[in-house]
């Protein structure tokens, strides 16, 4: 079979034709299986982004590259080979994964595309535009009691998100705190605060109010399913991300969803954090995108309860701890207790209303939303 034929069935779900070519530069430095590689998407507007990466981060990196197959191409390849043989530390760390076509913002196909041709068992799942401002790599490396809980494959690390509240601020990385202690200050001094914090579903679960106090590893217990950390997990036996997802909105999210549901728990590391570099977002063309995603959002997370409900009844794990996620997040969703043959939830009891002199009180009833 050609390597093309085999890539039509693996990424079936993406836009196609696609035109892959994995290892179109391939790092030269030997990496450790137990080693984290920041698994990260790259258009052309990111090449210079990259480069920083790898010199910070000097570790493993599989950055799946987009490039428009059209009148651009040889002028966009010249740039990125003129980066690659710019930055010996590109050379050293990099694996490059050329995905050519002229279909844009298929984030979650390259997404996987970054997670498949990984050299390490273990990924970050990164946007490139966030800059590491700790050493969590070697911390995590070097603790036994984490380095099992990544080898379970049932946990997820998350790295909390800032942001500066001032765009200009997020400018300069060399800027930005490299320790707890100062990053707590300009939080406390109004400069940074949680990424996207005017939409809390995002990242709200990492519980920030609760991260600022803590020194200790912590799980997140209020997950929403709009919840889209950086996580660090183990590549094999995880879910990929659903192809299906095409432009902004939702697409993370989906994916984020689908490695909870399969039975992997998000811990919260105490100490790290990452900080958004400042830079504009095409408003206009992520409005209308949102607006289709989510209608596909919806339906995605009735059809993944149903599936892995009917996996974990058919392999005996339905009343194991690997399907809790599933069973504490689905049953919100109207009818999935009917349709898997589950008892009724149990009522809520509400305490009665006292009454008000000189007025009627009128209890109303409590009506469940559905999510």
């Amino acid at each position: 079979m050609s390597e093309s034929y085999v890539f039509s069935k693996i990424f079936s779900d993406a836009m196609s034709p696609v035109n892959l070519q994995p290892f179109f530069r391939q790092a030269t430095e030997s990496f450790e299986n137990n080693d984290i590689t920041m698994a990260t998407l790259v258009t052309r507007n990111r090449f210079k982004v990259l480069s920083r990466l790898a010199t910070h981060y000097q570790g493993p990196i599989s950055a799946a590259i987009h490039v428009n197959d059209d009148e651009t191409k040889d002028e966009v390849l010249a740039e990125l080979e003129s980066t690659y043989q710019g930055n010996p530390d590109m050379q050293k760390y990099v694996d490059i994964h050329l995905v050519l076509d002229n279909f844009d913002r298929q984030f979650n196909l390259w997404r996987n595309v970054a997670k498949f041709f990984s050299r390490t068992d273990y990924i970050m799942m990164l946007d490139v535009d966030f800059h590491l401002c700790t050493n969590f790599r070697q911390r995590i490396r070097n603790d036994p009691q984490i380095m099992d809980m990544l080898a379970s494959g049932t946990t997820a690390l998350v790295v909390p998100a800032f942001e500066y509240v001032i765009g200009d601020d997020g400018l300069d990385w060399h800027t930005f705190p490299t320790n707890k202690e100062v990053l707590l200050d300009q939080v406390d001094a109004g400069k940074l605060d949680m990424f996207h914090k005017s939409w809390l579903k995002g990242h709200g679960s990492t519980n920030y109010t609760k991260w600022y106090e803590s020194s200790e590893l912590y799980k997140v217990t209020d997950y929403n399913f709009s919840y889209e950390p950086y996580i660090i997990y183990k590549k094999d036996g995880s879910p990929w991300c659903d192809e299906r997802f095409i432009g902004y909105g939702a697409n993370k999210a989906a994916c984020l969803y689908e490695i909870f549901l399969s039975g992997i728990d998000y811990w919260v590391l105490p100490n790290d954090f990452l900080i958004h570099q400042t830079h504009e977002y095409p408003e206009a063309t992520r409005r209308k995108e949102r607006q289709y995603n989510r209608k596909l959002y919806s339906n995605f997370r009735e059809e993944l309860c149903l599936r892995y409900a009917r996996v974990f009844v058919a392999t005996g794990e339905w009343d194991s701890p690997k399907a809790d996620n599933l069973r504490e997040e689905c049953q919100k969703i109207r009818g999935f207790r009917s349709a898997m043959n589950l008892p009724a939830a149990e009522p809520i009891q509400q305490p009665p209303i006292e009454p008000v002199e000189g007025v009627e009180a009128i209890q109303q009833p409590m009506v469940e939303a559905a999510q």
